[in-house]
């Protein structure tokens, strides 16, 4: 069983940085996908981006392509996920996520784990 710890989220003005951590407990990751979804007000929850944790393959949705990164502390049992130039369209709750095995689906459904989610706000 993994566990999923977010943090860093908080409210930036549009234009703006920051980088989200999620911490990983209870098993090895060597076989899992760990990604981040977001969701906005009534709306439904939304891909971000996913990556296999040996770093092989990550997917970006196109609404972040370019402006987010991934990475991973292989020490920590860390993802990262820095956002840059930020817009007021970016403001959502943001979920880590994972799964085992190596495929990187980009539905919500197909994802075993996920933390508690940490909001972030991004002001016009």
């Amino acid at each position: 069983q993994v566990q999923l710890v977010e943090s860093g989220g908080g409210l930036v003005p549009a234009g703006g940085s920051l980088r989200l951590s999620c911490a990983a407990s209870g098993g090895s990751l060597s076989t899992y996908v760990m990604g981040w979804f977001r969701q906005a007000p009534g709306k439904e929850r939304e891909f971000v981006v996913a990556t296999r944790w040996s770093g092989s393959m990550t997917y970006f949705s196109d609404s972040v392509k370019g402006r987010f990164t991934i990475s991973r502390d292989f020490v920590r049992n860390t993802v990262y996920l820095r956002m840059n130039s930020l817009k007021p369209d970016d403001t959502a709750v943001y979920y880590c996520t994972a799964k085992s095995g190596l495929s990187i689906p980009t539905i919500s459904t197909e994802y075993h784990y996920w933390g508690q989610g940490t909001q972030v706000t991004v002001s016009s």
